[in-house]
C-alpha cells in the first residue's frame, strides 16, 4: 500500500490525524490540554521568573548532551531538589517519552528480566519494553488477581519482573492501586514496580508530589516517573529511584545518553514552578471539586464516560468518525474537546477526552454540561 493509500484509507475510517489550529481562548473554553494547575497561561508568573536577573542571563541551550555538558549546576540544583521533596535519588530527562522508553529499555535489557505491564499503559512505556526486547506480557487494566497469578507462575523463572502502571491513566482517569501493588511486591521480592506518574504529578497526593510519595509504603516503589510539561508548565521530566539504578541509567539509557539535554534556563523555570505548585492545594481542592462535578453530570444524563471523577473524564463514543464530529460540534458552541481515536486507545473506544483544569469554574462546568447534551 502506497503512502497516499494508507493517508486515504486514515481519512475513511475517521483517523486521519491534522496539527490543529490555534484558537482564541476569550472566545473557547479549553477542555483538552494537560495545564491542570492553569498555570501554562499566568504572565505574572513568567515576569515574576524573569524580574531576577540570573533567570534573564541563564543559557538557552544546553550545547550537548547530559554527559557532555559542561555546565551542571542548574541540573544539579533541579535534582537536588527533587531529592529532598521524595527522599530520593532523582534524574532528569528531556521528556516523559524519553523518561519512559530510557528507564524501561535499559532497565529491561539485563538477562532475566520480564515485563508484565497493565494493558493501558502509556505508548512511551510500550515502546520502552519493545526497545528492551525483553519478554513481556500484559494484564487486563487493573485486574490485579491477573497481574498476581501471572508473578506467581513466573516468579522463580526470571531473575526480575518489571511491574509497569500508571498511577493515573492518560485516557480513562482512573488509578491504580497502590496499596495491591506494594502488596504483591513484599510476597514476590523479585518484583520491580515502575510507576509513571506523569497525570498525578502536581494534581494528586500531598502538595501535589503524586500519588507514590503520599503512600505509606513509598520506598517499596523501585521507580517512579513524573513530567514537568503538564502540571507544572514547563517541560521535561524526572524519574526518582534508588542511587544504584540512577547510576545505572546514566550508563545505559539511550535517551539520556544521546540527546541533548534540556536547556538550563528550562531547569530553572521548572524550579521556579515546582515551588509554585507546591503551594496550590486550594486549587488542587478547587479541581477536584470540578471534576467531581462533571462526573455527576456526565453519568445522570447516561452519557458513557469513565469510573473515574477525576481530571480526567472520556465521553465515549466507540467511532472515530462520530467523535470527530461531536468534537466539531463542541468548538461550535466554544468548547475545545479533542477526538482520541485509534490507536491512541482501543478500537471501539473512542473518544473525546475532557481534561479539566484548576481555572474552571463550576458556572462553566454546568455550561459545558448542558451543551454536550444538547449536541451528542
Amino acid at each position: 500500500m502506497s503512502y497516499r493509500n494508507t493517508l486515504e484509507e486514515l481519512q475513511k475510517s475517521g483517523n486521519l490525524r491534522h496539527i490543529p489550529q490555534g484558537f482564541d481562548p476569550a472566545e473557547v473554553v479549553d477542555m483538552t490540554s494537560n495545564d491542570y494547575l492553569g498555570l501554562a497561561h499566568r504572565t505574572d508568573l513568567q515576569e515574576l521568573f524573569l524580574a531576577d536577573e540570573a533567570n534573564r542571563r541563564m543559557a538557552m541551550t544546553a550545547v550537548a548532551s547530559r554527559l557532555l555538558a559542561s555546565n551542571q549546576d542548574t541540573y544539579l540544583k533541579l535534582e537536588d531538589k527533587l531529592e529532598n521533596l521524595y527522599s530520593k535519588p532523582a534524574l532528569l530527562f528531556n521528556s516523559g517519552y524519553h523518561a519512559n522508553t530510557g528507564l524501561i529499555s535499559a532497565l529491561a535489557s539485563e538477562p532475566g528480566t520480564l515485563i508484565v505491564a497493565d494493558k493501558l499503559v502509556h505508548a512511551s512505556m510500550i515502546d520502552g519494553i519493545t526497545l528492551s526486547k525483553a519478554p513481556f506480557t500484559r494484564f487486563v487494566h487493573n485486574d490485579f488477581n491477573r497481574l498476581e497469578k501471572i508473578i506467581a507462575k513466573e516468579h522463580d523463572r526470571h531473575e526480575r519482573i518489571i511491574v509497569a502502571v500508571e498511577s493515573v491513566y492518560s485516557m480513562d482517569g482512573d488509578s491504580t492501586d497502590i496499596d495491591a501493588l506494594t502488596q504483591l511486591k513484599e510476597r514476590y521480592p523479585k518484583v520491580m514496580l515502575y510507576v509513571d506518574e506523569a497525570h498525578a504529578f502536581g494534581v494528586s497526593g500531598e502538595r501535589g508530589l503524586g500519588m507514590c510519595h503520599s503512600h505509606e509504603k513509598f520506598e517499596l516503589i523501585d521507580v517512579v516517573v513524573g513530567t514537568f510539561g503538564k502540571a507544572a508548565a514547563s517541560a521535561g521530566a524526572f524519574c526518582v529511584t534508588n542511587r544504584t539504578l540512577k547510576e545505572y541509567a546514566v550508563n545505559k539509557s539511550r535517551s539520556l545518553i544521546f540527546s541533548t539535554a534540556l536547556p538550563p534556563m528550562n531547569c530553572a523555570w521548572t524550579e521556579f514552578m515546582i515551588d509554585t505548585m507546591l503551594k496550590m492545594d486550594n486549587e488542587r481542592a478547587h479541581l477536584k471539586k470540578i471534576s467531581a462535578l462533571l462526573h455527576e453530570h456526565l453519568t445522570a444524563s447516561g452519557i458513557r464516560t469513565g469510573s473515574a471523577a477525576s481530571h480526567i473524564q472520556p465521553v465515549i463514543t466507540g467511532d472515530a468518525n462520530m467523535a470527530v464530529a461531536l468534537s466539531g460540534r463542541l468548538e461550535e458552541q466554544g468548547f475545545k474537546v479533542l477526538p482520541i481515536r485509534t490507536p491512541t486507545v482501543p478500537p471501539g473506544t473512542e473518544r473525546l477526552r475532557i481534561s479539566l483544569n484548576a481555572t474552571l469554574t463550576e458556572e462553566s462546568i454546568n455550561r459545558f454540561a448542558n451543551t454536550i447534551r444538547s449536541v451528542i
